[in-house]
C-alpha cells in the first residue's frame, strides 16, 4: 500500500472541504470520531468476550467419567498369575 504524504493529504482535505463545505466539517469530524470510538469499543467487547469464554472453558473442571465396571470372574477360567 503506498504511503500518503503531505501533498496527497492536502489534496484530500481540499476535496473534502469543497464537497462538504466549511460548515459541515465539524459535524463530519464529530461523526467520524464517534464511529471510530464505537468500532474500537465493539472490537474490545468481542476480544473480552472471547478471552472470558476461553478462561471459563479452561477453568471448568472436566466432566467426571463413569467408573469402569468391575471385571467379572468366571469360575471356569484358569487363575492368572
Amino acid at each position: 500500500m503506498p504511503d500518503i504524504g503531505a501533498p496527497e493529504l492536502i489534496i484530500i482535505l481540499v476535496a473534502v472541504l469543497i464537497i462538504f463545505g466549511p460548515g459541515k466539517l465539524p459535524d463530519l469530524g464529530r461523526t467520524l470520531g464517534k464511529s471510530i470510538r464505537e468500532f474500537r469499543h465493539s472490537v474490545q467487547d468481542v476480544t473480552d468476550d472471547s478471552d472470558d469464554s476461553a478462561t471459563v472453558a479452561a477453568a471448568a473442571p472436566a466432566p467426571a467419567s463413569a467408573p469402569a465396571p468391575a471385571p467379572t470372574v468366571n469360575p471356569n477360567d484358569p487363575p492368572v498369575a
